[in-house]
């Protein structure tokens, strides 16, 4: 069962485990710093299909069988599916997973899906309605890039505080049973909204909603950032991150120490070009598969945060000048 501990913060009476994860990313996200440490890097961003909507669903459908299969468990055993992803209506995982047959759960946090997906499955878990869940999402750049800003044809000029959207997938599966690295607790993100409204400056948009769903999971646990290995943000990028431990700061917070951003992990933003570094659902989905979980299983990191950030624009709200709403969500994950 979950405990309530404070306004959206719970813990959980028995941790669910986390049996198995997966990532798998393109070709420039493979040809980053942490390109050895994904499960599969997809040169080709087409992925073998006609279009760049039936590849990410391709990119997430790849990502959920192979966490399924190093969970030595078959797509049978999963009693629920999270996922969400940045196309309308959740495209690429409707269409991605739908040959599975597994009850589904569509959901849209924009960017801090995957710590969205983490909390549904946990609680679904915690409360007994399924034995096992999956949370997925993914991204991918030119689905992205087509709906939220200019077709890739466009040729657009980049400002200085833009981000890269991944092409990325990462899936983790949950479990009543106990596995190497659990999840403990989560926080539940308010929106947050600070008046932004520049489409290509979305690390300062979401900043205010993660230092809020931080400083509320510590206030609320009792916790400092020195109990954690790492406190680990989406995709904030380069300026957001800057900006969230000004904030903390602010209010005697200071976890500059452990601070960690997947978006700023997942490029090596002067050799490849991303501006302020990665975005997207896949990029922390990815990093914390393919980076974060192995380093919790080997032992070599005992605890960690990790609060995944999301930009709920849409295309039509930037189109009649509304400011970006964020949130972001948190789970802890202890080894």
């Amino acid at each position: 069962m979950a405990r309530c501990i404070g306004k959206g913060v719970f813990a959980l009476e028995k941790p669910v485990g986390i049996e198995g994860w997966a990532s798998v990313v393109g070709g420039k996200e493979g040809k980053g710093p942490l390109g050895n440490c994904f499960d599969e890097v997809i040169e080709d961003s087409h992925f073998g299909m006609d279009t760049w909507e039936k590849a990410e669903s391709r990119f997430q459908l790849e990502a959920l069988k192979t966490a399924v299969k190093k969970a030595d468990l078959s797509t049978e055993d999963i009693g629920a599916v999270c996922a969400g992803d940045l196309i309308n209506q959740c495209t690429g995982s409707t269409y991605g997973l739908r040959e599975l047959g597994i009850p589904f759960l569509g959901i849209y946090g924009a960017c801090s899906t995957m710590a969205e997906g983490l909390l549904i499955s946990s609680l679904l878990i915690a409360s007994g309605a399924v034995e096992r869940a999956a949370a997925v999402t993914s991204s991918h750049f030119s689905t992205a890039e087509r709906q939220f800003r200019f077709p890739l044809s466009y040729g657009g000029q980049r400002t200085p505080t833009s981000q890269w959207t991944c092409t990325a997938s990462g899936a983790v599966i949950l479990s009543e049973n106990a596995g190497k690295c659990s999840i403990t607790g989560g926080c539940i993100g308010r929106i947050a909204d600070m008046g932004v409204n520049d489409i290509n400056n979305m690390g300062s948009a979401m900043a205010p909603a993660a230092a809020e769903t931080i400083r509320r999971y510590l206030t609320a646990t009792g916790t400092s950032p020195a109990d954690y290995d790492c406190i680990v943000t989406g995709d904030l990028g380069i300026v957001g991150s800057r900006l969230v431990v000004e904030l903390l700061l602010n209010d005697g917070i200071d976890i500059s120490a452990q601070h960690m951003d997947c978006g700023v992990m997942i490029f090596d933003r002067e050799a490849q070009d991303a501006h302020c570094g990665g975005s997207g659902c896949g990029c922390s989905a990815s990093v914390l598969c393919g980076h974060f979980l192995p380093k919790l299983k080997s032992g070599s990191m005992r605890r960690m945060l990790f609060a995944a950030t999301g930009a709920l624009m849409s295309p039509m709200t930037m189109q009649q000048g509304e400011t970006i709403p964020a949130i972001s969500h948190l789970v802890c994950i202890e080894s």
